[in-house]
């Protein structure tokens, strides 16, 4: 039996509000025309910089009217092949009363063919709003990717929408490192990653800051410092031979980058932030720090700007970072 898609009112009634929309754009108003054939529309989901390794998602929206036949199959086609882990929903989604988000299973999951990401519906459904999620490759950084979505009916019509471009960034992102005033206290731009005592000596020259907490005076703390800094903001501390990079930082609060803090905050940091941020005169330790406090760092040799948010800090000594980093050269 044919499935009473509960959508179809709802897409209908969205394709024509979007026409209505760009009616109002001109000096002369005129009534929008019903959907008539098949027709689709789309929106990107996602804000902020579009970053490798992290989804660009997208909402696309089909319909057919019923005396026309039933949807087949939706398709999108990226400029660039995204990572493996790209995909196309296949449930349609609409808004409950609840203000929720309610999805039907309407195809087979999607499957990836190079640069094509497919659907293939499996119910008899003239209406449905597909989420297409594209994992953006290390081969589109810096680039600008589009894409192509197309749906076809089953009277043998097919739609297209384009999207884009869209700038990717040249930043890179780590999250959710954990760092320790005992241990695993030495970062690394260049690998975003953190070392601890027992593999520091063999990564000395890529050190490029020292995490390290101390409870009194009251305005240290938590604390992020270069290895060359003056060493009473290294208290206590031995680097091991080689860890001796002058690293430029500048303590920030208030800027919850949301890829970095995961909260709901709409502030994003992109390429143009490390472009035009000066840090010239940036001291090469920041003290005081606290949980959603962040740095801006320079390393040494100029090859990178980063940006470092601490996600959480705890009285014994240890913190949890994550990280956003942009290539200078």
């Amino acid at each position: 039996m044919p499935l009473k898609n509960k959508f179809a009112n709802y897409i209908f009634a969205l394709l024509s509000l979007l026409i209505l929309v760009e009616s109002c754009k001109k000096e002369e108003y005129s009534i929008p025309d019903p959907v008539n054939q098949l027709s689709n529309d789309c929106i990107k989901r996602t804000l902020g910089p579009n970053i490798v390794s992290l989804p660009i998602e997208f909402a696309y929206a089909m319909a057919v009217p019923k005396s026309k036949g039933k949807l087949v199959s939706a398709q999108v086609e990226a400029s660039i092949a995204g990572a493996a882990a790209t995909y196309l929903e296949n449930n349609s989604y609409s808004t409950n009363s609840s203000g929720q988000d309610a999805a039907v299973r309407v195809g087979t999951p999607s499957v990836n063919d190079g640069n094509k990401t497919k659907v293939t519906f499996n119910v008899d459904t003239n209406a449905a709003t597909l989420r297409y999620f594209y994992v953006i490759p290390e081969e589109a950084r810096g680039k600008t990717v589009s894409f192509i979505f197309s749906a076809t009916s089953s009277d043998g019509a097919t739609v297209t929408y384009n999207m884009g471009p869209y700038n990717i960034s040249k930043m890179d992102i780590v999250r959710n490192l954990k760092v320790t005033s005992a241990d695993s206290s030495y970062i690394s731009i260049a690998d975003m990653t953190v070392y601890n005592r027992n593999n520091v000596a063999a990564n000395a020259g890529k050190i490029d800051l020292v995490y390290l907490y101390q409870p009194t005076p009251a305005t240290f703390t938590h604390a992020l410092v270069s290895p060359a800094a003056d060493k009473q903001y290294l208290p206590g501390i031995t680097l091991p031979a080689g860890v001796n990079r002058n690293t430029k930082i500048r303590k920030v609060f208030n800027l919850q980058d949301y890829n970095l803090a995961r909260i709901n905050v709409g502030i994003y940091i992109d390429d143009r932030d490390f472009q035009e941020i000066n840090l010239t005169d940036a001291p090469n330790y920041a003290i005081g720090l606290r949980a959603e406090a962040g740095t801006w760092v320079e390393t040494a040799d100029g090859k990178y700007r980063a940006y470092i948010f601490l996600n959480s800090v705890n009285a014994n000594g240890s913190a949890v970072i994550s990280m956003l980093r942009y290539p200078l050269q």
